[in-house]
C-alpha cells in the first residue's frame, strides 16, 4: 500500500533522514520505533507532503506522492495525526470534525460525523465544546477523530500516547486496535516502544536518521538490543 525507497531528507545543512526505506502492506499495523530525534516524526511528515526528500520515491497505492501537496495525500486516502495533536483549539469539537472532513463531497460529512461520535462517543457528548478545554485524552481522541473524518484508507499515527496516563494509552491503543479490525491500514510513531510493539505487526528501529533493525513486531519485542535501548531492560 505504502512503499519507501531511499528518501533523504534535510533541516538546512543536517541530513535528518538517511537512505531510509520501509513498506507498509494493506491490512498491517507498522510501527516505527526510536529515541527522540530519530527522524520518525520527519519520515511521516515528508509521506504526507509536509517535507519534501531530495532523492528516492513514496508511492501511495501505486502512485508516485513524492512531490504532492498535503491537501492531495489525504484526498488519496492518506491522513495524519500530527504529533502534539495540534488540534484547533478555539473551534468546537464539532468544528474540528468538520475541518477534518473537508476532502470529502458535502453528503457525506454528516455519515463520517455520526460514524466518528458512533467510535468516540467522549466527543458526541461534547461537540458544541470547545476544543482547547478538552483534557489531554479527549484532545487525542479529536485529532484521530479528525483524521478519521476524511476516510483514509492508511492512517498515520504521530506519538499518540505522548503525554497520557497509563489509563488513557491504554485507552488509545485499544482505539487503534479496533481500527485495524475494522479495516483501516495503520502506520504508527511511538515512542512506547512497549505499547507500539505489542499491537503491530512488523516494525523497524530507528537511530540518527537510519533504520538499523526490522523484522516481525513479536521478534523486536524479545530482542535483547531492542528491550536493553528502548524498553529499559
Amino acid at each position: 500500500m505504502l512503499k519507501v525507497e531511499g528518501i533523504n531528507v534535510y533541516y538546512g545543512n543536517i541530513h535528518a533522514i538517511k537512505e531510509i526505506s520501509f513498506e507498509v502492506n494493506q491490512g498491517e499495523i507498522v510501527t516505527l520505533i526510536g529515541a527522540n530525534g530519530a527522524g520518525k516524526s520527519t519520515i511521516l511528515n515528508t509521506i504526507s507532503g509536509l517535507y519534501h526528500s531530495k532523492t528516492g520515491k513514496i508511492e501511495f497505492e501505486g502512485r508516485s506522492i513524492g512531490h504532492l501537496p498535503p491537501h492531495k495525500v489525504l484526498a488519496l486516502g492518506l491522513a495524519q495525526v500530527p504529533e502534539g495533536r495540534r488540534i484547533f483549539a478555539r473551534m468546537s469539537v464539532e468544528e474540528n470534525l468538520e475541518m477534518g472532513g473537508y476532502t470529502r463531497p458535502g453528503g457525506e460529512i454528516a455519515a463520517s460525523l455520526e460514524d466518528v461520535y458512533q467510535r468516540f462517543p467522549r466527543l458526541s457528548e461534547r461537540r458544541k465544546q470547545i476544543a482547547g478545554t478538552l483534557s489531554g485524552g479527549e484532545q487525542q481522541m479529536l485529532a484521530m477523530g479528525r483524521a478519521l473524518m476524511a476516510k483514509p484508507s492508511l492512517l498515520m499515527l504521530d506519538e499518540p500516547s505522548m503525554g497520557l496516563a497509563p489509563l488513557l494509552v491504554e485507552q488509545i491503543f485499544e482505539i487503534i486496535r479496533e481500527l485495524h479490525a475494522a479495516g483501516t491500514t495503520i502506520l504508527l510513531v511511538e515512542q512506547n516502544a512497549q505499547m507500539a510493539l505489542s499491537v503491530a505487526d512488523r516494525a523497524y528501529v530507528l537511530e540518527t536518521g537510519k533504520i538499523v533493525m526490522e523484522g516481525p513486531a513479536a521478534e523486536l519485542l524479545e530482542d535483547d538490543k531492542v528491550r536493553s535501548a528502548y524498553l529499559g531492560e
